[in-house]
């Protein structure tokens, strides 16, 4: 219990000081920001900063921060480290940085960013990947709850008929103006996400006599059951992704770039979304580990866990009825519902602003509009039929390894336009995942199957590279005095 409210403690302490000090690097001024700017009535709108932190919130906190954090108990209490940690000194950043670079760049999507700091062949590299990991978001968030609604109605309504309901939000959602859906629902679900994480929290403290909450430092071991475990590094970076640092999060921020009145509310818009999401996912992670564990003594109590039958979907039906009854666990279900719901939505919609700022496609038009989002969407369908398991897996690793770029690009524009001495702040975590990335794409099954130990010597190998090349290409050729910034033009 105490490694769980320590966990909330420093997460809220991370976000009021380390927080505070990467907004003081960025340094946010009074400039007019792109909602004002080029306001078109579509993606481009002035929202209050309480508004877009919500929609923030629910644009990154899909079943990722639930279903990742879930899978991450597996490993024990020492997933909280990478949750905790990696929320205040990577994930957090990212989001900061990668919202502020769109902000200062007339809200362009993070492939344009990408391209600008990194190179074209870098942004083509980064156009192509955001556009397929996008489209995978979406079919995550449309298959997951799907299953979980098909668990909540009667048989007839199976799996794929709601998987082709919340397919025509989708399209609705993409093609209509932001304000339109986007802006007057999510606040509410918002509340509903905010509502169920107490609520799974508290449970968990009050039934921790008959379900214990782990303490980190009594169980800082790996934990996963069987005769194959399966290691913490690189694995469980990769696992839990959205909760601590995720790829998906830069395509998202752009998106909230466009509606921003100041620069001054990006560290309560960006951050501060990225922290509530680590608490999401602290909760989620220790339930996991509280209600699965076997106090009988087996030691393979997580084994149930990796064994639940309607894989994660299933888990968070069992806990969430069995912690809060039938009526809580029906309010938790559909906070859970309603938060992939709403980043499915959004990931097509980001898709759709990707490609248009690539090929400097105007979105005032409706028949633009539909002409990008119907593709997508039937893409997306189609993917929506194949292995779930297998596509969360792939979805994972490009995730990291689209915040590794946008990490290097953050980092990079950190030390030509901004403040070359405070550029570490990104340089750090944009090396480790670069490790991390490399060695677990080297060693997974659907990666190429390597022995660990070539795999992890690899990345490191990589990551030091990076290092290298980023230290010789740009760290040593910035000059102490930043460079005038010119923002790109996506209209």
């Amino acid at each position: 219990m105490i490694s769980f409210l320590l966990g909330i403690v420093l997460l809220i302490v991370g976000y009021i000081t380390y927080g505070k000090i990467v907004e003081r690097v960025i340094n946010p001024d009074d400039r007019t920001t792109p909602a004002y700017e080029l306001q078109d009535g579509v993606d481009y709108i002035p929202m209050s900063s309480p508004r877009a932190f919500l929609i923030q919130l629910l644009n990154i906190a899909g079943l990722g921060p639930i279903f990742g954090a879930i899978s991450g108990a597996i490993w024990g209490p020492v997933v909280y480290l990478w949750i905790v940690f990696g929320t205040i000194f990577a994930g957090g950043v990212h989001d900061y940085l990668s919202g502020m670079m769109s902000e200062r760049n007339n809200g362009a999507s993070i492939s344009e960013i990408v391209g600008k700091y990194l190179g074209p062949i870098m942004a083509n590299i980064m156009r192509i990947f955001s556009v397929i990991l996008l489209v995978m978001v979406g079919v995550v968030f449309l298959v997951g709850p799907a299953q979980l609604i098909a668990l909540l109605t009667p048989s007839s309504f199976g799996v794929q008929f709601w998987t082709i309901v919340i397919l025509v939000y989708y399209f609705l959602a993409t093609l209509l103006p932001i304000d339109k859906i986007i802006g007057k629902i999510y606040p509410l679900f918002g509340l509903a996400l905010i509502i169920m994480a107490i609520g799974i929290g508290g449970a968990t403290l009050i039934h921790s006599g008959e379900r214990p909450m782990l303490e980190l430092w009594d169980h800082f071991e790996n934990m996963y059951p069987g005769e194959k475990q399966l290691p913490i590094w690189p694995l469980m970076f990769i696992t839990v992704a959205c909760g601590a640092l995720s790829g998906f999060h830069a395509t998202q921020s752009p998106m909230i770039a466009r509606c921003l009145k100041s620069e001054k509310e990006g560290r309560k818009v960006f951050y501060g979304a990225m922290v509530a999401e680590g608490m999401i996912a602290l909760i989620w992670a220790a339930a996991g580990v509280a209600f699965y564990y076997d106090k009988a003594g087996s030691g393979t109590g997580m084994q149930a866990l990796l064994a639940m039958k309607g894989g994660n979907s299933g888990t968070v039906y069992e806990m969430s009825t069995s912690l809060l009854g039938i009526a809580g666990g029906a309010l938790a279900m559909v906070g859970v519902i309603a938060c992939p719901i709403t980043s499915g939505d959004t990931a097509f919609r980001s898709a759709r602003l990707t490609i248009a700022d690539w090929f400097k496609i105007d979105q005032k038009d409706t028949k633009k509009r539909l002409l990008l989002s119907l593709p997508l969407l039937l893409i997306g369908y189609f993917i929506s039929t194949l292995d779930y398991a297998v596509i969360w897996r792939y979805f994972s690793w490009s995730n990291q390894t689209l915040a590794m770029m946008a990490l290097w690009a953050g980092a990079t524009y950190l030390c030509r336009y901004v403040n070359k001495k405070s550029s570490w702040i990104a340089t750090i975590p944009a090396t480790y995942m670069s490790a991390v990335s490399l060695a677990y794409i080297l060693q997974a099954q659907e990666g190429f199957r390597l022995d660990p130990d070539v795999s992890d010597i690899a990345g490191v190998v990589f990551a030091a590279a990076c290092l290298v090349l980023y230290t010789v290409k740009v760290y040593l050729k910035s000059g102490d005095t930043p460079m005038a910034d010119q923002p790109l033009t996506v209209k």
